[in-house]
């Protein structure tokens, strides 16, 4: 399978597992698990078709490691990013000193006004390495990077959360712990 017709696959599975499951008709548990059978099941039945080694190779080869399978690998969920309710159940972790947010040049004023705001998602999404960053800002223009004193929030109170791809969460980020180039 050719890089492009991965990209168009993980594209699905991020759409069913972290925004509209119902496309498909499939509904999600309360952490945002679904059954790795009835996933595929429900795929093909929607013309979607996809066997479970492909499957294990998107989730396995994906650039973001959007995706997770349970510890006895009979169940698949997004590891972030949705816009349905569910809870992932992380658990609160400190944050190192900075992290690094990217987002397109016209954002910046917004932001250097309001904040990073989670928007559709349940969290604002921040990154160890600029490279990740800048890639995520780059999908919707000129991308600039942000550094965020995620410590100093955290001592104030702030929550955070990482997930098994390494992406740190939080609710918001106020525009006082944003580093602006």
């Amino acid at each position: 399978m050719n890089e492009k017709e991965v990209r168009r696959k993980s594209k699905f599975l991020s759409l069913v597992l972290r925004h509209q499951p119902e496309t498909i008709g499939i509904s999600l548990d309360e952490s945002g698990w679904i059954d790795v059978e009835e996933l595929l099941a429900s795929m093909a039945r929607h013309g979607k078709s996809m066997s479970r080694n492909t499957l294990e190779m998107v989730v396995r080869t994906n650039d973001k490691q959007r995706f997770s399978f349970d510890e006895t690998g009979t169940r698949i969920r997004a590891n972030q990013g949705h816009s349905i309710n569910i809870d992932l159940g992380y658990e609160a972790a400190v944050p190192p000193e900075i992290l690094f947010h990217g987002t397109p040049r016209q954002f910046v004023d917004s932001i250097a006004r309001e904040g990073l705001k989670k928007m559709q998602r349940h969290h604002v999404h921040l990154h160890v390495d600029e490279q990740t960053s800048l890639t995520v800002g780059r999908r919707r223009g000129t991308p600039v990077l942000l550094s965020v004193r995620s410590l100093e929030m955290h001592e104030a109170g702030c929550e955070f959360f990482v997930t098994p791809n390494q992406v740190w969460l939080t609710e918001s980020v106020p525009a006082a712990y944003i580093d602006f180039p």
